[in-house]
């Protein structure tokens, strides 16, 4: 036996042991259910002597969490995907085989039980087991009740852990797709067809990040995981499909923090003969729409602030806010070298790719704006230079782009569709010139692209949603590892 075991790991082996011994499979067979920990409450009304008369038979499973003994008789709870419930098991009840097949017991073991509904003299609803089943032995304790996984890191290693000892970890695992459903209804109610495209990337484009690299050998070429979904939906726009969404995951190799994962979950939408307002229009919708179907209310808690997603949306451009906070102007006439100047002056980070006022404006924005933001804003006006992808506005240093902004966190991002190739191809290789001066993260010339845009794109508005984030917001999470369910972690050496 493995000398690294613990006395109760070595217990748990003799009594697999001794089940072999009793012609016993350790890890079991099928079991039928017809009722869960759910479904039973519907009995909670009755009375005891009512319950009696309806003899009400069950068959149901699940991990035991709770024994207590006593003697000839037990109660132990059991947990199923839907909660606990009783069950209360006696030798008269099912036998001595049986009894003492349950004796042999441990907490995490998984069971099936078949028996009538009934309730305590303290009036909980119970399983009074005639037949006992083992199905599963665990070979491993579980983390002692009171404390669970004290490790937050721990509990990302170990999320089926974490699962069966944490009902708020699943509720957030059993709320996200829920809130995806919801997602999915509502765009499909507004006439958008859902899409898939591929994950493998020859040419990086769509947003401003770092891919992951791989190598296909069948064709000896390097090929990125993607960044965005945008490029491949906007060629469906050029193909007559007129309004498409794809609910997909992202790979961007940056760092992780309580708001990044590498791998990550978006929605990107596309809505031919459509604009900015549409998008806005439609991303508040979204967000009303889900929280009263998932969270039941518009006004939802998130950690210390109170979130209104009923009132209209605040709409500020980003010059307004940079503005507000600091007095610079940055509407007016400004040269590269009086804009460095400012932010000098204001403690403002300038990067070497950094070539035009936008660059510095934006930068104003994360340090002074980002953070104040805490009821929902739709932020307009974003420089040329950091949004290669949207068209321009009135005024051409200014695109017609938001992003969303809750509690301080950027939520969605989203533009009146870029779809003239001429000025497409001239984006492309000034983002090539910030990838010379050593922006990692900058667009490559995507040939296929302008060229799709040559056949002729609708006007058209688009958007993108963080679907990590927005589980957060809905479930109260505060970090985007309690939303999804198996994050990327540090190695533990």
């Amino acid at each position: 036996m493995d000398n690294n075991l613990t006395e109760q790991e070595m217990i748990r082996r003799q009594k697999l042991d001794k089940l072999k011994e009793l012609g016993i499979d350790p890890f079991g067979h099928k079991f039928e259910r017809n009722a869960n920990s759910k479904s039973i409450h519907e009995y909670d009304g009755f009375q005891k002597e009512e319950l009696e008369e309806k003899n009400i038979l069950v068959k149901m499973a699940g991990r035991i969490m709770t024994i207590r003994k006593m003697g000839k008789a037990s109660f132990f709870h059991v947990q199923d995907r839907e909660g606990l419930f009783q069950c209360f098991i006696s030798k008269d009840g099912v036998g001595e085989a049986q009894y003492e097949l349950f004796k042999m017991a441990d907490i995490g073991d998984i069971v099936g039980v078949q028996g009538k509904l009934m309730k305590t003299n303290t009036g909980e609803l119970t399983v009074k087991v005639s037949n006992y089943e083992h199905l599963t032995k665990a070979l491993r304790p579980l983390p002692e009740k009171f404390h669970g996984l004290t490790d937050v890191e721990e509990r990302y290693r170990r999320r089926y852990v974490d699962l069966i000892m944490n009902p708020e970890a699943k509720k957030v695992a059993l709320t996200r797709p829920k809130i995806i459903r919801a997602l999915q209804r509502y765009l499909d109610s507004e006439g958008f067809v859902e899409v898939e495209t591929s994950v493998l990337c020859s040419v990086l484009g769509g947003a401003a990040a770092r891919p992951f690299k791989t190598h296909h050998n069948a064709l000896n070429k390097d090929f990125t995981l993607r960044i965005a979904t945008e490029l491949p939906l906007k060629r469906l726009l050029v193909g007559g499909l007129e309004r498409v969404y794809e609910i997909g995951r992202l790979f961007r190799n940056e760092g992780m923090d309580t708001k990044h994962n590498p791998e990550f979950t978006t929605v990107e939408a596309y809505m031919s003969y459509g604009d900015i307002s549409d998008m806005a229009n439609l991303v508040e919708n979204i967000f009303r729409t889900i929280a009263q179907e998932v969270c039941g209310s518009t006004v939802i808690p998130y950690g210390d602030l109170t979130i209104d997603l009923q009132s209209p949306f605040k709409r500020k451009t980003m010059a307004e806010l940079v503005k507000e906070k600091t007095g610079v102007d940055f509407t007016q006439p400004l040269t590269f070298e009086e804009a460095k100047a400012l932010a000098a002056k204001h403690n403002v980070p300038v990067e070497k790719h950094h070539t035009g006022v936008g660059h510095i404006l934006n930068s104003f924005f994360e340090v002074f704006c980002e953070d104040t933001l805490i009821q929902p804003t739709l932020v307009f006006g974003h420089p040329i230079e950091i949004s290669p992808l949207a068209k321009k506005g009135k005024d051409p240093r200014f695109t017609e782009r938001f992003e969303l902004f809750i509690g301080g966190r950027e939520y969605a991002n989203a533009f009146t569709e870029l779809n003239d190739p001429i000025d497409q191809r001239e984006r492309f290789l000034n983002q090539l010139k910030e990838k010379e001066l050593g922006n990692d993260e900058a667009n490559e010339m995507d040939v296929d692209f302008v060229e799709a845009l040559e056949y002729g794109m609708p006007p058209a508005g688009g958007i993108g949603i963080g679907i990590d984030r927005m589980v957060m917001l809905m479930t109260n999470s505060p970090s985007i590892r309690d939303v999804i369910l198996f994050p990327t972690m540090k190695p533990l050496n």
